[in-house]
């Protein structure tokens, strides 16, 4: 466009004709145009090529540039995505680990369960092997038996036939003969396996037994006073004898007649003994005299006064032994009646030991024993206490302590076990209650302590002459010995007749008899020795 302009001015400037010049001018003005529009298009290709040229200098700049921001952003966001799935990633460990460990945790006690239900099994395989092994003895003690029948009823026909025939005996003779000699042969296959029996028994029942009955004992400590059928009253002076024994006796009988007691007046100096088998009677008595020795004034209508107010304050006193004992049993619903007949036993002894307090030691006996085996102590507590209420009235009544406590319970209400441990605890009715047998052992331990009970010398000495002679009434038996004041039997055998399984069957055979023919507190031992002596003299 430069050029164009140029060219049309220096045509301009230049002189010559004006008609020429102006035609002249239009063409050179009209070339000019031409070739400045030719130039112009050039000059804008040129400028348009540059421009492309540039924008595609910058269009690749731009693109790499955006290539970088977009690897950039890429890398950006692949590292934010990495750290995305980084976290989670321990997210998802810790996770993993969490449920690892609850994992081992279970596993543990899975095998710890493991461990325990195999110790169970292992338990149970023992006990189902020691029980195969038990019914393979009985079943290979079933063959044995079985042939030693065989063997023993075919040695019974032949000596039966040898019988028969040598001796030309009579077949009941023959019998007889057999069966005496068989009879021996199975009283030592019995002895033997009596004592074998006797031995498992015992192995099973002892350590339960003594774990239930020492715990009872230690866990109850009670006291122990032995009481007597007399008992002395202390006087000032001699001369209150002769006032005490009245013109012709009549204040001594009036006395005993009004107290129901015997009194003895002897030489021995400031006393006199009040002898009575009822405690309450003699109780009433000794101090109804005590009363009138302190009044000073002794004759019968004074007597017959004292007497009949001391029963009135026995009364009250009875009943409240009763009650006390009742609340130290911690017993409810207890009929008036029967606190009062066990109050009454406070007076009351059995070989010296006083009897509501021997009940009172049976009732928390059996609850402890109760107690361990699972079952009420309430029950056993209750019934242990009412166990000889019959010993209350039974001088007064006609039969036994254990008929006559059971009626006089029902008649107030008991419960059927109470009654069947009274009525039952000395065997006198079959037991239908687990609470009878347990007030038996409650018993026997009461009375079976060292002082609890005492016994007089006659009955003493009877009871050591009848234990030695059931002793010796058995076969084999050469001496026996009552030691040890009567809990002891001792028992001397012959060696030569006597094998050990026999020793052990003579001293089971010599205690049930002693259990079924003996009265006795407590329990017996019965010992048999076996002994073999070889004696040789050197010359």
């Amino acid at each position: 466009m430069f050029s164009v302009h140029m060219t049309s001015t220096l045509l301009a400037t230049q002189p010559g004709s004006s008609g020429s010049s102006g035609l002249l001018a239009v063409a050179v003005g009209a070339i000019a145009l031409v070739v400045g529009a030719v130039i112009g298009i050039i000059a804008v290709r040129l400028l348009t090529g540059q421009t492309i040229a540039r924008a595609k200098e910058e269009a690749e700049k731009l693109k790499e540039l955006a290539e970088s921001e977009a690897k950039t952003a890429a890398r950006q966001i692949e590292v934010e995505a990495q750290e995305k799935v980084l976290a989670e990633k321990e997210a998802i460990d810790a996770e993993i680990k969490k449920e690892r460990a609850e994992l081992r945790e279970e596993e543990r006690r899975l095998s710890k369960r493991e461990d325990q239900q195999e110790q169970r099994r292992e338990k149970l395989d023992t006990r189902e092997a020691q029980l195969d092994q038990r019914h393979q003895k009985l079943e290979a003690r079933e063959t044995k038996f079985a042939a030693r029948e065989e063997a023993l009823e075919a040695l019974i026909e032949k000596k039966k036939n040898e019988l028969l025939r040598i001796t030309e005996l009579s077949e009941d003779e023959a019998r007889k003969e057999l069966l005496a000699v068989i009879e021996e042969d199975c009283v030592d296959e019995a002895a033997r396996m009596t004592r074998q029996t006797l031995e498992r028994a015992e192995e099973e029942a002892k350590e339960k037994s003594r774990e239930i009955i020492v715990s009872a004992i230690q866990r109850y400590a009670g006291e122990h006073v032995a009481e007597q059928t007399v008992r002395t009253i202390q006087i000032p002076s001699d001369d209150l004898k002769g006032r005490i024994i009245g013109r012709e006796g009549r204040n001594i009988r009036q006395i005993e007649k009004s107290t129901g007691v015997d009194l003895i007046v002897d030489d021995t100096p400031g006393v006199i003994v009040v002898s009575c088998f009822d405690k309450v009677r003699q109780a009433v008595a000794a101090e109804a005299l005590e009363k009138l020795i302190a009044d000073g004034r002794i004759h019968p209508t004074k007597i017959e006064e004292v007497v009949e107010a001391t029963k009135k304050d026995f009364d009250e006193r009875i009943r409240k032994h009763g009650k006390d004992a009742v609340m130290e049993c911690n017993l409810k619903g207890v009929h008036p009646k029967v606190v009062e007949a066990m109050g009454r036993l406070e007076y009351r002894t059995s070989y010296g030991q006083n009897v509501l307090k021997h009940s009172l030691e049976v009732a928390f006996i059996s609850q402890l024993i109760a107690d361990q085996l699972g079952l009420d102590g309430a029950v056993a507590r209750r019934c242990g206490f009412l166990h000889d209420i019959g010993k209350a009235m039974d001088h007064e009544m006609e039969g036994g302590h254990p008929k006559i406590g059971m009626d006089f319970a029902r008649q107030y209400g008991e419960s059927d076990p109470v009654l069947n441990v009274i009525g039952g605890h000395h065997g006198d009715i079959p037991a239908t209650t687990i609470y009878t047998p347990i007030v038996m052992a409650a018993d026997a331990l009461s009375g079976a302590r060292p002082g609890a009970r005492r016994e007089s010398l006659e009955l003493y000495i009877k009871r050591l002459e009848q234990l030695q002679d059931i002793a010796l009434q058995h076969e084999g038996v050469t001496e026996a010995f009552a030691i040890q004041a009567g809990r002891e039997v001792r028992v001397m055998v012959d060696a030569r007749r006597i094998n050990d399984d026999k020793a052990f069957y003579i001293a089971r055979k010599i205690a049930d008899q002693v259990s079924a023919e003996m009265t006795f507190p407590g329990e017996i031992k019965v010992n048999v020795l076996r002994e073999t002596r070889a004696i040789e003299i050197a010359r």
